[in-house]
Parts: C-alpha cells; sequence; structure tokens
C-alpha cells in the first residue's frame, strides 16, 4: 500500500501512512505562470494499492486529483483509493433553476473515471456519494472532535440548527455532557434572540458544533448572544474550516475563546485529526 500526499492534504497524508505502516510520497506540484497545474510523482513504479490524499476544494484542486489520478494509473496502480477529505460541490446536490448543473453528481462522475473507491470525510450530503458507481463511504468526524474535547470541561454541546443536532448529540455522548440546539426566538416584531432551546446556558462552558464554518456569520451571531446569555466560556468546533472572508480572522478576534477545526482543511486552527478514523475506514476494505 503506498499513500500519495496531494499538495492541499500534506499533515493528514503523512499521518495516514504512518498509521497505516505503509510507504508515503508526496507529489511535486507547482503551478505554470499562467495558473496551470504540473504534478509529478517521483517514483519509478506504483505496483501496488495506491492511496490518493486530495481535497476537490477549491477547484485548483480538483485539477490537481485528476492529474495524480492519471500519474498513479500511469505507475502501475494496482487500485486506486480517492481519500477526498473535503468534498468540493457537495452543497450543488440539486437543480433549482432550468440550465442549472447538478454540479455534486458532474463531480463524482469525473472523480470514479480512475477511481476504485473513494473515502470522504462529513460530506454535506451524504446521498452525493450514490452518483458513485465504485464503493464509496463517508467518515463521521464527530468520534475525533468528542475525544479531543473529553475531560476539557465543556459543559454543554450546542447544534447552531436543529439539523445539526444528531451531530451534536454524538460528540456531547463522547464528552459525557448534555447536548442541544440553538434556535430563534420572536422577541417583537423587530428582534430576534438566538438561544439553546431548552437548556440554560448561564455559567457553562459551551462547545458549539458544525460540519462546515464558511463565512462564520451565523456562528459569530450564536457566539454573541450567548455570551449575553451568561455562558461561562465558549468553543468552537467543527469538521471543515473553510472561513471564507477572513472568517478566521473575524472569529478569533470575538467572543470565542477557542476555535478549532479538523484537518480536512490545513490551517492555523486545524488541531484535530481525522486520519485515524479515516486509516480504519481503509482497513475494513
Amino acid at each position: 500500500m503506498i499513500v500519495v500526499g496531494g499538495s492541499s492534504s500534506r499533515d493528514m497524508s503523512k499521518e495516514l501512512a504512518m498509521i497505516l505502516e505503509c510507504k508515503y510520497v508526496q507529489a511535486a506540484t507547482t503551478r505554470f505562470p499562467d495558473g496551470e497545474c504540473y504534478t509529478r510523482i517521483e517514483d519509478d513504479l506504483m505496483d501496488d494499492h495506491v492511496i490518493i490524499v486530495q481535497n476537490t476544494y477549491p477547484d485548483e484542486n480538483i485539477i490537481e486529483m485528476f492529474l495524480l489520478q492519471d500519474a498513479v494509473k500511469r505507475l502501475g496502480a494496482k487500485s486506486i483509493t480517492c481519500v477526498i477529505p473535503y468534498y468540493g460541490y457537495a452543497r450543488q446536490d440539486r437543480i433549482f433553476k432550468p440550465g442549472e448543473p447538478e454540479s455534486a453528481k458532474v463531480m463524482a462522475q469525473r472523480l470514479e473515471l480512475l477511481c476504485d473507491r473513494v473515502i470522504t470525510v462529513d460530506i454535506h450530503k451524504e446521498a452525493v456519494l450514490r452518483w458513485f458507481h465504485c464503493p464509496a463511504k463517508d467518515v463521521k468526524a464527530a468520534p475525533a472532535i468528542g475525544k479531543y474535547f473529553q475531560g476539557r470541561g465543556i459543559d454543554l454541546v450546542l447544534a447552531p440548527d436543529i439539523g445539526a443536532s444528531e451531530r451534536a448529540k454524538m460528540i456531547a455522548n463522547y464528552i459525557g455532557a448534555p447536548y442541544d440546539h440553538m434556535e430563534k426566538v420572536r422577541i417583537s416584531g423587530t428582534e430576534v434572540r438566538i438561544s439553546p432551546a431548552e437548556i440554560d446556558c448561564r455559567g457553562k462552558s459551551v462547545l458549539i458544533v458544525d460540519d462546515i464554518i464558511s463565512t462564520g456569520g451565523t456562528i459569530l451571531a450564536a457566539c454573541e448572544e450567548l455570551h449575553k446569555q451568561g455562558a461561562a466560556s465558549i468553543s468552537v468546533a467543527c469538521t471543515h474550516g473553510v472561513f471564507a472572508n477572513n472568517a478566521l480572522k473575524r472569529l478569533t478576534g470575538s467572543t470565542v475563546d477557542s476555535l478549532l477545526c479538523c484537518n480536512t482543511l490545513e490551517n492555523e486552527v486545524s488541531n484535530i485529526s481525522v486520519a485515524p478514523l479515516v486509516a480504519e475506514a481503509i482497513k475494513e476494505w
């Protein structure tokens, strides 16, 4: 077994190879002056089962994934498993207006051309995996997040909305704390308060969990309201820290006491590793 690391997932690739006790190869990827991708795997032969670890976000990383698939195939890979820590376009899974593409399906169709198995992590909508004709599975990051926060004094785990309650429940079970979800409560015709649906947060150390933080607007509003309601401390954790439009800076400079994400998107706060969970999923095959 050989793990090939793409440019978006260097740290996870190395850790995954170490856990699996197999060979690790880092692809040498650069960009031409016009922005086109050049990648090369500096290995003469890959007559083995190859695991490529590479995100399909942003767009330039999709192209790198396609090129890496072709490169390992040409080097003789017996099989190709694509580990996609953050699957781009998973939120574009349906058509709302005539003339729109079914983007999530398009990505699946292209990726499976040179792929025998696919592993994603907390894909935004697991139904997207049905468009792969090869075996595909999604790894849940909740155990990694829950394990990280065990023994760290969390009194309450909150989901930002009822749709994310199941994730909050899973993480709360690992921590041994109650869970709840946030909801909007209309105070008047012009005033809306965001607060836990059932549990009072006053004096509690609160952990808000979500799958993706993009602009951070919803999380920021929730943290400010929890602070007003007397939460002792507020931690925020997510699987995928996209942090678009300077969201990371805005969140760390706010009422948030601790901000963490998993290493699906590597950045300065991606301190929770899902590599052990991905390794388990690979071993199950």
